[in-house]
């Protein structure tokens, strides 16, 4: 029976980490069409990606008051039929307002199940006694990839944003109802936190937020901007923009699936060293060169070099308690939600190609936090 709870709870779990990607993805996907609809330049956009950074940011102390209070299991429930109301709500959006408040509450609950999702991951893991983590996370870049796949056939199906991404709230919806009960039941937080409610990072949870910080702008900066560059600035067709992130996720898809067994042979310290620097490096060369099949190369080769970022970062931040895990993985959730603003501004005053080296710069920069931190033998 244990065990049998135990292989549901992971399929629980594996169902909110694919729905959190296809939710992210949906939106981001379509983010030349939602520019289209309300009229919206390089800064507009970057605003309106910002205003979910802004929501993730002053979400961290309520997250993690709520999961002290009510526990993983119940957050993961409401954050995860909350988080599919920004769907059919910004297709519908009336004006730039409207969709900036949504790009909040996108920020706020997207915030609370990453948080939520990852200490049930934690927690599996534990229970399992084997590393799932970063097969978890593959789930996540296959959400974000299904995602990428659906949008664009939808796109040929059709263009305007309502069906399509009204479908995808309906079965996120749908994901996130039967995962729900099927979760472990939470001991008391209050208690497994050390009876703290809110506390800053502090030693090595600040390396280890800054490092997840890097690794989540690099990733959500790939989520949000490469069907924009492939289609505004390389002039790709409309039904080759999403591949971009197809490229990326695909790609961080399969380094995560097999990145367990990576991180058990070579270590943290070494997977992320050689990982960041082969994104950074990669990027900036696809940049350099041009052309539509090289940019999609540099995107994959991202994909590969950040996947195991995350995984490693937060399990490092469990083995700190339960308040290191909810900051640092806030602080994930805040460099994917307010990394990608930063490269719109700097779109606007020079190029989505110079947006996208500061990302290259961010990705070598986790290769320096690496250095920093002290990683199990």
């Amino acid at each position: 029976m244990l065990r049998h709870h135990l292989k549901t709870a992971t399929y629980a779990v594996a169902a909110l980490f694919f729905a959190l990607g296809f939710n992210y993805g949906s939106w981001a996907s379509r983010l030349p069409a939602i520019k289209s609809q309300l009229n919206l330049d390089p800064a507009q956009v970057g605003f309106l990606l910002l205003a979910a950074g802004l929501g993730a940011v002053f979400s961290f102390p309520v997250t993690t008051s709520v999961l002290q209070r009510f526990g993983s299991k119940k957050v993961c429930l409401g954050a995860g039929l909350a988080l599919p109301l920004v769907l059919p709500a910004l297709a519908f959006a009336p004006n730039y307002g409207f969709a900036l408040a949504i790009m909040v509450f996108e920020g706020v609950a997207h915030s609370c199940l990453n948080v939520a999702m990852n200490a049930q991951g934690v927690a599996v893991e534990l229970e399992n006694g084997k590393p799932i983590m970063s097969r978890l996370h593959a789930i996540f870049s296959l959400g974000g990839l299904a995602a990428a796949l659906f949008a664009s056939l939808m796109t040929g199906v059709s263009p305007g944003l309502p069906l399509h991404l009204c479908i995808v709230a309906v079965l996120i919806w749908g994901g996130v109802l039967w995962a729900s009960p099927r979760l472990f039941a939470d001991r008391t937080e209050a208690a497994s936190a050390g009876g703290k409610r809110f506390s800053l990072p502090t030693g090595m949870a600040v390396l280890l937020g800054l490092t997840a910080l890097f690794g989540t702008i690099v990733e959500g900066s790939m989520v949000d901007w490469t069907a924009l560059y492939l289609r505004n600035d390389l002039q790709a067709e409309q039904w080759i923009a999403p591949l971009g992130l197809a490229s990326f996720s695909g790609a961080m898809l399969l380094a995560r699936w097999f990145g367990d067994g990576w991180r058990a042979r070579w270590g943290e310290r070494t997977l992320l060293l050689a990982g960041s620097s082969v994104a950074g490096l990669g990027l900036l060369l696809g940049l350099a060169v041009g052309g539509v099949l090289p940019a999609l190369i540099a995107f994959a080769l991202v994909g590969l070099g950040v996947a195991a970022v995350s995984p490693c970062v937060y399990m490092a931040a469990a083995r700190q308690g339960a308040v290191a895990l909810a900051a640092v993985t806030t602080m994930g959730s805040i460099g994917a939600l307010m990394g990608p603003p930063v490269i719109g501004f700097i779109a606007h005053i020079s190029t989505l190609g110079w947006g996208l080296a500061f990302v290259a710069l961010g990705a070598l920069m986790i290769a320096l936090l690496v250095r920093k931190i002290s990683w199990p033998a």
